[in-house]
């Protein structure tokens, strides 16, 4: 069982007050959790206390890693609220209803899960901890999902797979992601993880030895070219991730050259381009396979140089070079971020010290937008809501979605918008507008105004011209051309990828109630057995 003092082991930079505060939750969910065991006949506080070590190791604040310890005890009927908010504080309540919240409903497949869906968006606008917290909480019981009773794992499995696994990519939470993801992959369909396991398995095999020299190589060369204190490491890919692109590749895995990839950290941004022109002296990269998310980082935060090289040792390699903070960030995303001393004024205090890098400056004014304690929040009818700004991703859902939320268009547009794979494209001005993939100039013109979006008379993808059906790519440059006398057609509605763009288009056009256009499905896509 996980420890108090393991957990507090885990704190970065803890005040004795807020020891003293996680050391009183640990106590008072034992207490609260005495006589409960879960399906392996185990103690239920265990679960608990690691779902609050989770927290811990992400540098979480003791208020969160306090919810963690306490967010089933309310829901179990041990504790009163009133009494947990008077021992706790009306913070930790909040946090602890709104993970209650989010598993209120049993998942059956997106199509019958809308109103908890609409419920998550609700929670995570709100207070992204509550979100957090369900993370940390969904990991520990996806780690002991054998125990479960057989007939519940596939779906909980699904629901990790099309719920948690796409949120935690959109908070930048790259190592959350794909535990969760290979956890629930072999419940969701056995056969294929046990085949993608033997394929990864025999490239292991294979390229080992390769790797091995290769990376030798590299760091004395590095150490050579006078970059200091850094580390290499080598990531295979995730299982989940593998099989997606497999089925994209007709199952032939020669054709994926990020299955081993070569991770270089180094102390600065400056290190990380020394390490570039090391690498690409070092070995010739391939055309075309060069990605500076440094310059130009993803939506979600993240921030790495990507490069693809042919190496004599190891073949085909995809080498990634970043700073240690872009690792920590890379790892823990928006959590990385959130810890007791970057509350507050913490937050702005460290932005100012943080200047010298571009990705400082732009993710904690992101990250701020999503901090209670930054936030003004009005009570309204139903609940609380936030009013200040928050990611345009979320925005946007928001505002596609406010007036439909619990209908089929709902789901068809959250699922497309939310938990799609993602496109990353510029404006003229350099700007990254994140996009569902095979998305068309139009959805990139409503992503950046609707005033832009229903005069469009023409787009420029990469300096030439192109028609309104073309989908855009990563890296794109979309250039809109505007013009007073453009408006909408209706042909629009079948070329238009968001649910944004569509919602926008239909109100051009005096529509009040939504076609039903044949939606274009995608290799990513799963089909799903009756019942789930």
């Amino acid at each position: 069982m996980t420890t108090v003092k393991e957990i507090i082991g885990e704190m970065r930079g803890a005040s004795s007050g807020d020891i003293a505060y996680v050391e009183k939750a640990y106590e008072y969910s034992k207490k609260a959790h005495e006589g409960q065991t879960r399906y392996s006949g185990e103690p239920y506080f265990i679960h608990a206390a690691a779902t609050a070590k989770g927290l811990a190791e992400y540098g979480m604040d003791a208020v969160t890693i306090a919810a963690g310890l306490l967010h089933d005890a309310v829901e179990d009927g041990r504790v009163s609220r009133e009494e947990m908010e008077k021992e706790f504080g009306a913070e930790l309540l909040f946090i602890v209803d709104g993970v209650t919240k989010l598993g209120t409903h049993k998942y059956h497949g997106a199509e019958r899960h809308a109103e908890s869906l609409r419920r998550l968006l609700v929670a995570t606008a709100s207070d992204i901890r509550v979100l957090i917290v369900k993370l940390a909480d969904r990991k520990h019981n996806m780690e002991t999902l054998e125990h479960v009773p057989e007939h519940k794992r596939r779906r909980i499995a699904l629901e990790t797979l099309e719920i948690y696994a796409p949120i935690a990519d959109r908070l930048g939470m790259g190592k959350m992601k794909s535990i969760l993801e290979d956890l629930a992959f072999p419940y969701v369909d056995p056969d294929a993880a046990r085949h993608t396991a033997e394929m990864l398995k025999t490239k292991e095999q294979e390229s080992e030895e390769g790797l091995a020299k290769m990376q030798k190589e590299l760091k004395k060369e590095l150490a050579k070219k006078g970059v200091q204190h850094f580390r290499t490491k080598i990531r295979m890919k995730g299982l989940w991730s593998l099989h997606q692109k497999l089925k994209r590749k007709r199952d032939d895995i020669n054709l994926i050259h990020d299955i081993a990839a070569l991770r270089v950290i180094v102390p600065t941004v400056e290190d990380c381009y020394a390490a570039l022109g090391v690498t690409h002296a070092l070995y010739k990269p391939l055309p075309g396979k060069f990605k500076d998310y440094i310059a130009f980082p993803k939506p979600n935060g993240y921030q790495s140089i990507h490069t693809t090289v042919v190496t004599p040792e190891a073949g085909i390699v995809e080498i990634q070079i970043r700073s240690e903070e872009m690792h920590r960030n890379a790892q823990f995303g928006i959590a990385s971020h959130m810890s007791y001393k970057q509350l507050g004024k913490g937050v702005v205090k460290l932005d100012k010290e943080t200047q010298k890098s571009r990705f400082s400056a732009l993710s904690f004014s992101w990250i701020r937008s999503l901090i209670p304690s930054l936030m003004k929040i009005t009570k309204k009818e139903n609940g609380v809501k936030s009013v200040a700004s928050v990611p345009s991703w979320l925005a946007e859902l928001a505002e596609a979605h406010a007036d439909i939320a619990g209908s089929e268009e709902f789901v068809a547009g959250l699922k497309e918008d939310f938990f799609s794979h993602r496109v990353f494209v510029f404006t003229p001005k350099g700007d990254v507008i994140d996009l569902p993939a095979e998305s068309t100039p139009i959805d990139f013109a409503y992503a950046i105004h609707s005033d832009l979006g229903d005069h469009i008379q023409g787009a420029k993808v990469n300096g030439k011209l192109v028609s309104f059906e073309t989908p855009l790519g990563n890296g794109d440059i979309v250039e809109i051309i505007r013009r007073d006398s453009a408006h909408p057609s209706a042909k629009w509605l079948e070329t238009a990828r968001t649910a944004i763009a569509r919602r926008h288009i239909r109100n051009a056009l005096g529509m009040t109630e939504a076609p039903k256009p044949s939606r274009r499905r995608h290799s990513h896509t799963r089909k799903r057995s009756p019942g789930h």
